[in-house]
């Protein structure tokens, strides 16, 4: 693959493809790159490397990996480090990219959860995979029941001090403990840029919960996760499971989500989409960006042209999600 030289046009349109995170002075593209799949070492680098490309060639200039994304668990970083060395060294400065640290990691007592000793030790190794001084953003990737909420939070505070990280963020922790993180890191200093939880049209809890009105009132950014249902929402399982598809290989998608009541849901929301001149993912990840609080959401693919798709929800108006129905069951 030929020097990459990103277009020149990459923020041509930057009124319509960005917004602003919370109360700060960050701005996050509206669709963002998320590492979760398809970057491990299962995956062509070359491909992988189209990806990020294009989403950059289109001001998607935020990159969402964490510790433990791969297969193995740090292969995405690595990665991202090497596309970084190879194609966006001049541009790192336009880049901002955030990891993670709170699952499984490595053996014993301090390879998960939110203990200083994890998650110090965790920025460390996320820095030298990914070759980088710093991160834009460090989250807490999920609630720790056990350890102290000010152990965990005062490490954050400080690996921002150290300058390893620039911002912090929160994934998956329930309200009433987000709301004592948020009332911490500010009395500190250090306000939480933003939260990151899973929203889709299958999955509502966390809007339910009061998680991105909070956000708004508090001035914190909220990003959806899994926006696409990890792709139940592309269309993907319309006629069943394929082969070549995430659920046939056993994966972070298991065949038992697929009842027969969810696919008829999915095969409606379908011909609603195509009567409106879109396709099922671009339909479901505007209703994403069309809810209160929504800063951001996150898409992995499998393809540039699947990235590519996922674009066009940020052009869509927001009447394209007008009476959608709304699932009744849980699926996640």
């Amino acid at each position: 693959m030929k020097e990459y030289i990103a277009s020149a046009t990459r923020y041509y349109a930057a009124d319509e493809i960005y917004r602003r995170c919370g109360n700060s002075g960050v701005l996050l593209p509206k669709v963002s790159l998320g590492f979760w799949q398809n970057f491990g070492i299962d995956a062509s680098y070359e491909n992988s490397r189209a990806i990020a490309r294009l989403a950059f060639d289109n001001g998607v200039t935020h990159f969402d990996l964490a510790n433990n994304y791969g297969p193995p668990p740090g292969a995405a970083e690595e990665l991202l480090g090497r596309m970084l060395k190879e194609d966006f060294a001049s541009y790192r400065d336009e880049l901002f990219i955030a990891t993670k640290a709170g699952y499984d990691m490595w053996q014993g007592p301090y390879g998960s959860w939110g203990s200083r000793k994890h998650l110090v030790s965790s920025i460390d190794q996320s820095l030298s995979r990914m070759q980088l001084d710093y991160v834009d953003l460090f989250y807490i990737h999920r609630y720790d029941p056990v350890t102290p909420l000010d152990e965990t939070l005062q490490a954050l505070v400080d690996i921002v001090r150290s300058g390893k990280a620039l911002y912090i963020g929160v994934s998956r922790w329930p309200l009433d403990a987000f709301k004592y993180a948020n009332d911490f890191l500010r009395a500190r200093g250090v306000p939480p840029l933003i939260f990151q939880g899973r929203l889709n049209l299958l999955d509502r809890a966390v809007q339910e919960e009061g998680v991105p009105a909070y956000c708004k009132a508090e001035g914190v950014g909220f990003i959806s996760f899994s926006a696409l249902a990890q792709g139940l929402l592309t269309g993907r399982y319309l006629n069943g499971v394929p082969d070549d598809s995430r659920m046939a290989r056993n994966g972070s998608l298991q065949r038992d989500k697929l009842s027969p009541q969810l696919l008829e849901y999915l095969n409606k929301l379908n011909s609603m989409a195509v009567e409106r001149g879109e396709t099922l993912a671009t339909m479901s990840l505007a209703w994403v960006l069309a809810q209160e609080g929504v800063t951001s959401l996150l898409v992995g693919a499998r393809t540039p042209e699947q990235f590519a798709e996922s674009l066009r929800s940020i052009k869509l108006s927001q009447e394209i999600c007008n009476d959608l129905p709304l699932y009744p069951h849980k699926v996640f």
